[in-house]
């Protein structure tokens, strides 16, 4: 059965096969002209989202914050950071993405906290032994006065993973645990008040109309602390940072008992709630998260990381589809978020346009070829923009027409690429800060959208924006787009429409596989296939109905994907 996006927006499992656009609420929308985005300029944009064809929205937190990680350090899971709205602007925005038929997904952060929560201060407050502090993980340091940490363990964002308090007699103190940024504490996982504190959590977003949630660092809630932290440690130094749920910190059996009772509160309401987990996780240990019994569905970064070849899209689509037909799931595919460059520059990088994970934690500041790039200056003299754009229209078509979940981050619609040479005295990423430099970190992907040609910040709000836009990003954006029948913005606009009307059973059928071309065909005819290399293949046989770039008579140029109906 050909199915609409009405349709889509009312089956309980909309999200099998939805198109996901991630908004980085601080970077999309001005409407009060402070320079940071906010909620009322998202439910400006409707309008927007609704035409461009998604089936949902992810929010990164919009939670209050002090932003040492973007907002991923939380002070309070169940409000809204001043700065970005209030609770009712939010249900505003709710029911305007819910009127447009887009469902609402949001990010929690359940592997830590803000310093700045209010669990965390009364711990410090409280003292040694408390119970407060037993909702975190608190250890004494080593030396003959505490003065060395616990063990040797590394933050996952440079240093070691341990901080020590001052307690409130004004002497040095116990140590915490905080596997990201010293003001990202740990929580205690194995603490009940933990557990029952995010359930009431998960109910609070989902009465107020959420349909979904992303899991952040889903794989990372229980830990093995004993018996001794220096073996422990050595484990940490080793390569292999996964294993089979062995491992101390990373991917324990015990975490899908945390999501088993998510599940449960999921099913109270009609349709169910469902989740995405963020799980940086050897690829035979995903199935258990994105299990119906779990969470649902689990990030697939895979194609994020895939070398633009034939060959390694072919495994790395094969290995996943088959993956989640075990187990009845639905996979996800993405190519660009808020924690990589953007994968129209890493394509037009002159290495392989690659994108690597960071063990445990999440994306890297861009990866191999990125990171290279920005390390060197981010100058876009650099980077083969016409090249790289190619490349991106053509791997995201493709992705498009397969079964499972589509990521888009915003921006990717217009072609955008990365911001590579922002002033130091302006960037905002912590991980430029924490390393000196040596990090340029995630500002370049972040920089806020261009909406119109003209206009202080593009149209992005009366007040500037809160990073420098070059001058060139007007060049992308939206207004000049939009009359253009060749731009990036037309064919996304185009591509969802057709897989709205295409949208059939999540399977596909390989039928070629060459050094430079693949192609699939779903269950309807619907076909789609790529050409990796630089010189024009054959057309498949069928009608067309999009092309990633133009076709020649016959053929298809190198670099291009085409989608047919056989």
């Amino acid at each position: 059965m050909t199915l609409s996006s009405h349709d889509v927006f009312n089956a309980p499992d909309w999200w099998r096969q939805a198109v996901v656009y991630q908004i980085y609420p601080r970077s999309f929308a001005d409407a009060n002209g402070d320079g940071i985005g906010d909620l009322v300029g998202i439910t400006s944009r409707v309008g927007y989202l609704k035409e461009l064809g998604v089936d949902a929205v992810w929010l990164s937190p919009f939670y209050p914050s002090a932003l040492a990680d973007g907002g991923y350090d939380v002070d309070d899971y169940r409000d809204v950071d001043p700065k970005i709205g209030t609770l009712d602007e939010f249900d505003e925005m709710v029911a305007a993405l819910h009127a447009a038929q887009i469902k609402v997904v949001v990010d929690i952060v359940p592997n830590h906290s803000s310093n700045r929560h209010e669990w965390f201060k009364a711990a410090v407050a409280a003292g040694k032994g408390s119970p407060e502090r037993e909702r975190y993980i608190f250890r004494d340091g080593k030396g003959e006065a505490g003065e060395l940490p616990p063990n040797a363990w590394p933050s996952g964002f440079g240093g070691p993973a341990w901080e020590q308090v001052i307690e409130p007699d004004g002497s040095q103190g116990q140590w915490y645990l905080h596997l990201f940024a010293k003001e990202q504490p740990d929580f205690n996982w194995d603490h009940p008040d933990v557990h029952a504190d995010f359930l009431k959590t998960l109910r609070f977003w989902s009465d107020r109309g959420v349909d979904g949630f992303r899991v952040d660092v889903a794989h990372g809630l229980k830990k093995n602390l004993d018996p001794a932290f220096d073996a422990i440690a050595r484990i940490l130094e080793g390569t292999d940072l996964f294993g089979d749920g062995q491992h101390p910190l990373w991917d324990r059996d015990e975490v899908h008992e945390v999501y088993a009772e998510w599940r449960a509160v999921f099913n109270e309401y009609d349709p169910p709630r469902t989740a995405v987990a963020e799980a940086w996780v050897a690829p035979h240990r995903q199935a258990r998260y994105s299990s119906p019994e779990g969470l649902g569905q689990t990030f697939n970064f895979d194609l994020l990381r895939a070398r633009f070849e034939s060959d390694h899209f072919y495994e790395i689509i094969d290995r996943n589809l088959r993956a989640a037909a075990e187990i009845g799931g639905s996979t996800t595919w993405v190519f660009s978020n808020h924690d990589v460059v953007r994968h129209a520059t890493r394509y037009g990088l002159d290495g392989e346009g690659m994108s690597a994970a960071a063990p445990g934690g999440g994306a890297t500041m861009g990866g191999n070829d990125g990171k290279r790039w920005l390390l060197d200056g981010g100058d876009p003299a650099d980077v083969d923009q016409a090249k790289g754009l190619r490349r991106a229209r053509a791997a995201t078509l493709f992705m498009l027409a397969l079964p499972g979940s589509a990521y888009l981050y915003q921006g990717e619609e217009l072609g955008l690429q990365e911001v590579g040479q922002i002033p130091d005295e302006a960037r905002q990423d912590p991980a430029f800060f924490r390393s000196e430099g040596r990090e340029i970190g995630r500002d370049g992907c972040r920089v806020p959208l261009p909406w119109t040609r003209e206009g202080g910040s593009f149209g992005f709000g009366p007040g500037g924006a809160h990073l420098p836009q070059p001058a060139w990003l007007g060049d992308f954006a939206v207004d000049v787009e939009e009359g253009d029948p060749g731009s990036t913005l037309t064919l996304y606009r185009q591509a969802l429409a057709l897989r709205h009307e295409l949208e059939c059973a999540e399977s596909l059928t390989w039928f070629e596989q060459t050094a430079t071309t693949l192609g699939f065909e779903r269950p309807n005819g619907w076909c789609a296939v790529m050409n990796f290399g630089t010189e024009p293949v054959e057309l498949p046989e069928g009608t067309v109905l999009v092309s990633s770039g133009p076709l020649t008579e016959g053929q298809l140029p190198g670099e291009t994907t085409v989608w047919v109906r056989r």
